[in-house]
């Protein structure tokens, strides 16, 4: 382990910032944190033509959300060209690199026509073997030019912390642009060259990357510069077995957001994804996380994203509340939903708590709320329509008629005073509670299923009841 831990996420701003790219940034910071190091964040945003502002801001604002907070940065790629053509400039003064005049569209029919034969194809270095007069030529006609790192003709071997020794043959890696003929850098050696100036010691990205590290390595060799260790993370598949994409559900880490998931559970199970603490934990928090977390724990077979099992941990998380966080937590879904307004929210904040206090255990997401709770804020519901099949009949609405002019009577309508009264009823009438309690339930709630019923009951009031049994037996009697 080097001395002082510095690595980086580094995000390319041409797309939404999605779970794989999040779990990246997470591993990042909790190797940095858990060895008191440094997080980077770098932004590649050299793509000027699919990279956007919006995305930035999508990027810095899911980290936020998650609690990734960066020590250094962000730094712009866009900002530091001189930096890379400087780095370009010593290869090829030192013949390391070269120009190329290949028109790029003609290689890419070449390179197709090979592939339709079945054939490999790789640049054959025709530029590399042009004559000084050659040249000369094709700069007076100004023809626009690339340039390419003469890829040396040895094999290249390095540690991946993860997937351990790794081997590429020679033959197996062409002679890669490192500078577009615009002036711009393309991505290996802008990474090799940030990566060294910014001092990352340690490069912990996704396993597509890995075929990108050799011709990484051979950048550092060229340029006598010094390397950071390696560890290549295991792709995120989803249920099928594919690779994560947008069709399997959430296209960006935000939408978790939206569908009313809890940061610190989204990390927790991020953090579990291609990596355990080594027992059978696996609700923990950010600290412990960061305490357990160590590169050498990462399991390089591909991780499965369950969003049933995110599901089971967010509603731990709720559950681990208290009612007073989790009715903060809900203010913007009870708006959003129309269960309150902005201001009802604060000036009734003692019975959403309340009404919290009930329904959590019934809760997986915050979006949940208003179907477990919506009844306790709007008198007007649907009935479930499989409650209607087995409680509108006369049977049902004489019983509850019958209950409706008792109930009535009750003067403190505390849970106590009410679960007495329906089971005195159901006494006085020969019945089980039960048959007493589920159709109440379901003319009070529009539900068969509910927290406990006399509590419910309790919180809505006495005359929101009594106005809905009510509306139960005339809605039939109509």
């Amino acid at each position: 382990m080097k001395d002082s831990v510095r690595v980086r996420i580094a995000p390319s701003p041409t797309g939404f910032f999605h779970v794989g790219s999040a779990r990246t940034a997470l591993y990042n910071w909790l190797f940095a944190r858990h060895h008191g190091g440094r997080f980077i964040l770098r932004v590649e945003d050299t793509d000027v033509v699919r990279s956007s502002t919006e995305m930035i801001s999508v990027i810095l604002e899911g980290l936020k959300w998650l609690g990734i907070n960066w020590d250094e940065g962000p730094f712009f790629q866009s900002e530091r060209i001189s930096i890379y053509t400087k780095y370009v400039q010593s290869l090829l003064d030192k013949e390391k690199a070269y120009y190329c005049y290949c028109d790029p569209d003609e290689l890419e029919r070449e390179k197709q026509a090979a592939y339709k034969r079945k054939q490999d194809w790789r640049y054959d270095r025709r530029c590399l073997n042009l004559t000084p007069a050659e040249r000369a030529e094709k700069e007076k006609q100004k023809i626009p030019r690339v340039v390419r790192f003469l890829v040396p003709d040895e094999p290249v071997s390095f540690f991946d912390i993860v997937h351990h020794e790794i081997k590429r043959e020679a033959e197996d890696i062409e002679d890669l642009v490192i500078m577009r003929s615009n002036g711009i850098p393309t991505y290996n050696l802008a990474c090799v060259v940030d990566d060294y100036e910014m001092g990352i010691t340690h490069v912990i990205r996704a396993v597509d990357h890995i075929t990108n590290t050799p011709k990484q390595i051979l950048l550092y060799q060229a340029l006598g510069l010094s390397m950071p260790e390696y560890a290549h993370l295991p792709l995120i598949l989803g249920e099928d077995k594919s690779k994560l994409s947008k069709r399997h559900g959430a296209a960006s880490l935000m939408s978790y957001k939206e569908k009313g998931y809890i940061p610190d559970a989204v990390l927790n199970y991020l953090s579990l994804l291609g990596w355990s603490p080594g027992d059978d934990r696996e609700v923990m928090t950010t600290q412990d996380i960061i305490m357990a977390f160590e590169l050498d724990r990462i399991n390089p077979s591909n991780a499965v994203f369950d969003e049933q099992k995110l599901e089971w941990m967010n509603g731990q998380y709720i559950y681990a509340m208290s009612d007073g966080e989790l009715c903060d937590r809900l203010r913007p879904f009870i708006v959003k939903y129309n269960l309150l307004d902005a201001e009802e929210v604060e000036s009734k904040k003692e019975f959403i708590v309340k009404v919290c206090s009930l329904v959590k255990l019934r809760m997986k997401t915050l979006t949940d709320f208003k179907d477990v709770a919506g009844y306790f804020f709007d008198d007007d519901f649907e009935y479930e329509e499989d409650g209607l099949k087995k409680h509108y009949n006369t049977d049902t609405v004489k019983l509850l008629n019958d209950f409706l002019s008792r109930i009535e009577q009750v003067e403190g309508f505390t849970h106590e005073a009410i679960e007495e009264n329906v089971r005195g009823f159901a006494e006085t009438n020969d019945l089980k509670a039960r048959q007493i309690i589920h159709p109440l339930r379901f003319a009070v709630t529009g539900r068969q299923g509910g927290p406990g019923l006399f509590e419910t009951m309790e919180l809505i009031g006495k005359e929101r009841c009594l106005t809905r049994i009510r509306r139960f037996i005339d809605g039939f009697k109509g």
